[in-house]
């Protein structure tokens, strides 16, 4: 996610605890914090495909999702 719509996020938290913010203000902070929500899911999502358990006999597993694991 870009920094200026972060500095955005962050402007209207400042300005809805400060003043309140009007609907169309209430609207795009919905927006922009559900874009910052699924784009950091995203990243962390990408970091866990890429992540190993190293077992104490020195054999390596691939972390799987919950709901893979019951697919089993």
């Amino acid at each position: 996610m870009e920094q200026k719509k972060i500095d955005r996020i962050n402007e209207l938290a400042r300005k809805q605890k400060s003043v309140g913010l009007t609907e169309n203000e209430k609207k795009e902070q919905y927006a922009l914090r559900r874009e910052y929500i699924d784009s950091f899911k995203r990243s962390l999502i990408g970091q866990l495909e890429n992540t190993y358990i190293l077992r104490p006999d020195g054999t390596k597993e691939k972390v799987h999702r919950k709901d893979q694991d019951t697919a089993k």
